[in-house]
This record gives structure tokens, C-alpha cells and sequence, in this order.
């Protein structure tokens, strides 16, 4: 397997910056928002966002939750090795709500899809939007696309996008790795 680095810790964390003011500009105080990490590599996204939102730029009080989707998935049957869950913590409700869907990566969009699906169980939110750190363009299956959009990489089938979340910051990754057929 071939491998390319896309994106190095300081790059991700400047990316990552950028991302929390695009999310400042559009919700304010936050007071109407819930951001909701989707299980399990957008709850990690979603630790670094609001980590950035309440040290650096002093806003407490945000709503978050963590989305399982394993049950919601249109492929749930149909793989050879059943999926792990995850759990879902929404400790809110979403009626009226301003939710910001959070992942790391967007591929196909059947996790979106998915994820639209399981989040009807909380409420009707006013609107949802989505935050994704890498988008995969030329693999959609679904007319989906991200409202806040850290970095598009052009991969094709063969490849596959590896994000690598360290507790020490400093070592990050986002990686594109060619994948043997």
C-alpha cells in the first residue's frame, strides 16, 4: 500500500480554527445549536471543534451530542461481519433546533443519509447543516454536500482517506493510502 500525506497537525489545526469561525459566524451565541458529533470518528472531530470553541474563543453552554448510525445504514445487512454500535447521546431536544451535523470524512453520503434519518427520533430541527474535515469529491452516491468543509481530496475508489487522531495534537494526520486489489 502507497502512501501520501495530505494534511500534517499544524495544517489540520489551522483548518480546524477556520472551521470553528465559519460556525461562530452563522450560530452566534449558540444558544439555538446543537452540534452533533456522528459515531465514532465525528465525535472526535467534534472534541477538537468545541474544544477550540470554549478555550480560545470563551463560549460556553454549546449543546452537543453523538450520533450511532449502525442501525440507520442502508448496507447494515448486507456486510459479511456485523457492525459495531456505538451509542447515541442526545441529552435535548431537537425541535426547532439548529443542528450541525459533524464527521470527519464525507464519501458516498449514505452516512448522512443514515444519519438524517436516525436524528428524526429527537425532534424536528429548524435546519440541519454539516461540518466534514475532508470531503471525497467524484464518490457521492447521494446528492449531499457539506455546509462547512475543511478540504476537498480528489480519491478514487482504490483509495482510501486515513485520519489519524492523536491525543497529542502535534501528531495528526490525514493521509490518502492506495489500497491493493
Amino acid at each position: 500500500m502507497g502512501e501520501k500525506k495530505i494534511l500534517n497537525a499544524k495544517e489540520i489545526d489551522i483548518i480546524l480554527h477556520r472551521l470553528a469561525c465559519q460556525l461562530i459566524e452563522n450560530h452566534n451565541d449558540f444558544s439555538e445549536t446543537v452540534l452533533i458529533g456522528i459515531q465514532p470518528r465525528g465525535t472526535y472531530l467534534l472534541d477538537r471543534i468545541l474544544e477550540i470553541l470554549k478555550k480560545e474563543n470563551n463560549i460556553e453552554n454549546i449543546e452537543i451530542g453523538q450520533l450511532d448510525i449502525t442501525f440507520y445504514r442502508d448496507d447494515f445487512r448486507r456486510r459479511d461481519e456485523p457492525l459495531q454500535a456505538n451509542t447515541t447521546t442526545i441529552n435535548t431536544i431537537l425541535e426547532n433546533k439548529r443542528v450541525v451535523f459533524i464527521d470527519d470524512v464525507l464519501y458516498t453520503g449514505r452516512s448522512i443519509r443514515a444519519a438524517l434519518t436516525a436524528i428524526e427520533s429527537y425532534g424536528r430541527p429548524a435546519d440541519i447543516e454539516l461540518l466534514v474535515l475532508i470531503d471525497r469529491r467524484f464518490s457521492r452516491n447521494l446528492p449531499i454536500q457539506p455546509t462547512y468543509l475543511g478540504k476537498q481530496v480528489d480519491a478514487v475508489n482504490n483509495e482510501k482517506v486515513l485520519v489519524e487522531w492523536h491525543s497529542d495534537n502535534s501528531k495528526n494526520t490525514i493521509s490518502l493510502i492506495q489500497k491493493n486489489n
